[in-house]
C-alpha cells in the first residue's frame, strides 16, 4: 500500500481492523508529497517506482493504491504492467456513493490534481443505472497541508473548510465523498460545514471493503494463522513520520524504515 505521506493510514487502518490475519506493508513517498499540485506525468513516475520497489522488495501479493491523485494518475498502468492485483480508491467510493444518495446530487472533494483529471466523473459514467446520478467535483487545496502537520481540528481548519466548501454546501448535494485518503482525519470539521443531512462516504473504507472483496474472490487470504507483521516505509524524514503516524494510525506504526530515492 503506498501514499504520498500519511492520508493512506486511513486505509490501512480500515484495513487492519478488517483484516487483522493479513501482512501490511505502507510506503508513504513523504520525501515528495505532496502529490495533488504536481503534474500527473511525474504523480504517474512516482507511483510506478514505488509498485516496482514493493513488489521487488517485499513480493506482495496485491498493491493497494491509498492516494487518489496516484490512482487517477496511474492505476489503468500499474493494473496493465504489474501480474498482481491492483486496487485503487477511486472506484470504491464511488459506487457508494451512488448507492446511499436519495436526491441524486452527491459532491466529492480532492486535491486539485485528482478533481482536474476527471476520473471520478469519468468512474460515475462507467458505472450501470447511475444516469440520475449528479457530481459536483470540487478541490479542496490546504486539507492535506494540515494534515500533513497534525492539525485535524481547530479555528483554521475550520475557516478554511467553510470557505472551501461553500461551493458544495450551496450546491445541496446529500452525499459526499472525501476524495482524498488525508480528508477522512477531518471528517468531523467536514461534517460540521456540510451539515447533519449530508451522508460523507470515506473511500478509506470503501477500500477495505474492495480488498477484502477481491482477496475471497482470488483465494488470497492469508488465514486465520495469527502474527501479522506491518511495515511502515517513508521516503522522508522517519522520526516526523513515525510520531505522526503513529499519533494518526495507531500502535501499530512502532517504528518506521527509511527508503531514499536514488
Amino acid at each position: 500500500m503506498f501514499d504520498s505521506g500519511f492520508g493512506g493510514l486511513t486505509v490501512a487502518r480500515a484495513l487492519i481492523d478488517l483484516l487483522p490475519n493479513e501482512h501490511l506493508v505502507y510506503f508513504g513517498d513523504t520525501g515528495r508529497y505532496p502529490y495533488g499540485s504536481k503534474p500527473q506525468g511525474d504523480v504517474a513516475k512516482y507511483a510506478l517506482e514505488i509498485a516496482d520497489f514493493l513488489v521487488a522488495e517485499s513480493d506482495i501479493k496485491m498493491l493497494v493504491v491509498a492516494c487518489n491523485t496516484a490512482a487517477a494518475a496511474a492505476f489503468e498502468e500499474l493494473s496493465e504492467r504489474l501480474n498482481i492485483p491492483v486496487v485503487g480508491v477511486i472506484e470504491p467510493g464511488v459506487r457508494s456513493l451512488a448507492e446511499v444518495t436519495a436526491t441524486g446530487r452527491v459532491g466529492v472533494i480532492g486535491t486539485v490534481g485528482t478533481i482536474d483529471s476527471g476520473a471520478y466523473q469519468h468512474t460515475l459514467a462507467t458505472i450501470p443505472n447511475t444516469e440520475h446520478v449528479e457530481l459536483t467535483a470540487l478541490a479542496c487545496p490546504g486539507f492535506v497541508e494540515f494534515v500533513e502537520r497534525g492539525e485535524t481540528s481547530g479555528r483554521q481548519v475550520e475557516v478554511l473548510a467553510k470557505r472551501l466548501l461553500a461551493p458544495m454546501v450551496d450546491a445541496a448535494v446529500d452525499a459526499l465523498l472525501l476524495g482524498c485518503t488525508h480528508y477522512p482525519f477531518l471528517a468531523r470539521t467536514i461534517g460540521n460545514v456540510m451539515g447533519s443531512d449530508v451522508v460523507l462516504v470515506s473511500s478509506a473504507d470503501e477500500t477495505a471493503f474492495e480488498i477484502t472483496r477481491q482477496l475471497d474472490e482470488l483465494s488470497l487470504h492469508r488465514g486465520t494463522g495469527g502474527g501479522a507483521e506491518h511495515r511502515f516505509i517513508s521516503s522522508g524524514d522517519i522520526a516526523w513520520f513515525a510520531d505522526l503516524g503513529r499519533r494518526l494510525l495507531g500502535p501499530e506504526l512502532a517504528r518506521a524504515e527509511a527508503h531514499e530515492w536514488v
